[in-house]
């Protein structure tokens, strides 16, 4: 039967639709009914059915959508990266510490315990509570919430929250909290804080000892006893990897995974390209899934200010570099930029003794791109800078016919 113009319309629209919901899936698992991201909570709950077929069958997460939020409980391809942590909710988006996340992890308890509404103070009465625990004293961890430092602690914990909509905000404000000079009334989502983990498995049922047995357990698929088990498990963790990591680097894969990512890559490629618009980008050390609309990453590059710039410059450096180079080399690069483009800087960066702290955000930035790698020595490139390795400047009389060749990236 030949299709009408209207029919392929709709069809159109339909794709489009589903390819919005995904990425706005993607970007953000966790999507509430209000806020920001109504408009992309409304297209999920639409395509609930097929986006939670897609994502089981290909990525094993899990899709759950109700009235309330769509929660699509995303499992890492790498368990043991850390260099997306989670970040403040403020201008400066710093990192959280190890103390934030235990302090996020007792905040949770003791709203999961809790009642509809609860006031920073009784939380942080509670949190108190929970931090004598025997095991958490024996490893030094201790919070008695009485220093302005941890108050802060507890405040970002409390707006990562906010923004994740497990708190609403009913009155007062953290700030008045830290400073003791007021409290703070929330309303508790309780749909929303029953959904935020991601794990196949209660915390409470895990027995292994070390932190990687533990995450390894917590999203442990089912026996792999049969050949189409594994593969099956294979394929979702390398679909895992790359629809979610920025480079999947052929090294970094056992024997077995880069056997099947040899035969299957046109395969797994193609399903994500037909689900998100990301297009494959395949050169002899690995693939990264290229986004032409630039929208779906956390840490973008290039990007504006003066940490961007930073961070730009001294890829270029470590391109040119070819093998690593020590944190002290790149601090003094630093400083020659400094002298060289300081100019467009903000003041502070360009004061003395600032070296060390822009190094360590642009290394930050380019390791969570896959760019670079931490080494014993310093700071070692990796395949994928090599689009940010420039030639020398050429420069041209007036008059002269031939296209400049300045600039041009060399090809991993």
């Amino acid at each position: 039967m030949t299709s009408t113009p209207l029919a392929e319309v709709l069809d159109g629209q339909h794709a489009a639709d589903f390819r919005k919901a995904a990425r706005a899936l993607v970007k953000q698992p966790l999507l509430l009914a209000h806020g920001r991201y109504a408009d992309e909570f409304r297209l999920v709950r639409r395509h609930a059915s097929e986006l939670r077929e897609w994502f089981d069958r290909n990525t094993g997460w899990s899709l759950q959508t109700d009235a309330e939020a769509a929660r699509l409980r995303k499992i890492p391809g790498v368990l043991s990266d850390p260099t997306h942590p989670a970040r403040e909710a403020t201008r400066a988006a710093s990192p959280f510490t190890r103390r934030r996340y235990v302090l996020l992890c007792l905040a949770l308890a003791a709203l999961e315990r809790g009642e509809a509404q609860i006031a920073l103070g009784r939380l942080a009465d509670q949190v108190v509570l929970d931090a004598a625990d025997p095991h958490l004293v024996r490893v030094g961890i201790q919070f008695t919430l009485d220093r302005r430092d941890e108050r802060l602690d507890l405040a970002a914990v409390v707006r990562l929250l906010l923004g994740l909509g497990v708190l609403r905000r009913v009155a007062g404000d953290e700030d008045a909290y830290v400073s003791g000079a007021g409290d703070v009334l929330y309303d508790v989502e309780r749909r929303v804080l029953a959904g935020l983990l991601a794990a196949r498995r209660g915390p409470s049922t895990v027995h292994a000892q070390a932190l990687g047995d533990r995450l390894a357990e917590l999203v442990a698929e089912t026996a792999l006893d049969s050949d189409e088990l594994r593969f099956r498990a294979m394929r979702r963790s390398l679909t895992r990897r790359l629809l979610d990591d920025p480079v999947l680097y052929y090294d970094e894969l056992t024997d077995a995974e880069l056997g099947y990512l040899t035969r299957q890559r046109g395969f797994l490629t193609a399903r994500i390209t037909e689900l998100t618009g990301l297009v494959p980008e395949v050169r002899a050390e690995g693939i990264a899934m290229v986004d032409p609309d630039d929208d779906l990453t956390d840490v973008r590059m290039p990007e504006q200010g003066t940490h961007g710039h930073v961070t730009l410059l001294l890829a270029e450096h470590l391109a040119a570099a070819g093998g690593p180079v020590a944190t002290e080399q790149l601090a003094v690069r630093v400083r020659e930029l400094a002298a060289e483009h300081g100019g467009f800087w903000a003041k502070s960066a360009r004061e003395p003794g600032m070296e060390a702290d822009l190094v360590e955000q642009a290394v930050a930035r380019l390791a969570a791109l896959g760019l670079v790698s931490r080494t014993a020595h310093g700071v070692a490139p990796r395949p994928a800078l090599a689009r940010y390795a420039v030639g020398e400047t050429v420069v041209l009389e007036p008059g002269t016919a031939r296209m400049p060749a300045q600039r041009k990236a060399r090809k991993p």
